[in-house]
Formats: structure tokens, C-alpha cells, sequence
């Protein structure tokens, strides 16, 4: 019978820590999208292309170091 002493607040405090918890998410959108996490791993992604450097509008060329060997 003491055990109840003991077991009657602990579990109120978790379930207290729990609400807290669920308020925490619901106030940072954390069930605002429930379908998509789901489904993103079978969408198919394009392939990463490499990037590529700016072309300088006067000349042409690229902006970082011509191939070309002086």
C-alpha cells in the first residue's frame, strides 16, 4: 500500500511532462504536414549537377581560372 505513496505522483508527473511535451509540438508545427515525410523517400530526386561558374558578361569567359597555360 506505501508504494502508492510513491507511485501516485510519479505518474502524474509524467503524464504532466507529456502534456507539456504534446503542447511543445503542437506550438512549434510539428503535426502541421502529416502526409509528406511519409511519402518522401520514394519520390525520385534529379541527379546533384556540378555547379557550374559565372560567365563575366564583357569577355565571356569564366570567372575563376582560364584552362589555358600562360
Amino acid at each position: 500500500m506505501n508504494i502508492l505513496l510513491a507511485l501516485i505522483p510519479v505518474t502524474l508527473l509524467i503524464v504532466v511532462c507529456a502534456i507539456g511535451i504534446f503542447f511543445w509540438a503542437v506550438n512549434h508545427r510539428q503535426f502541421d504536414d502529416l502526409d509528406s515525410p511519409g511519402v518522401l523517400p520514394l519520390m525520385e530526386e534529379d541527379p546533384i549537377q556540378p555547379i557550374r561558374k559565372a560567365e563575366t558578361p564583357e569577355t565571356g569567359e569564366s570567372t575563376g581560372q582560364s584552362p589555358r597555360s600562360h
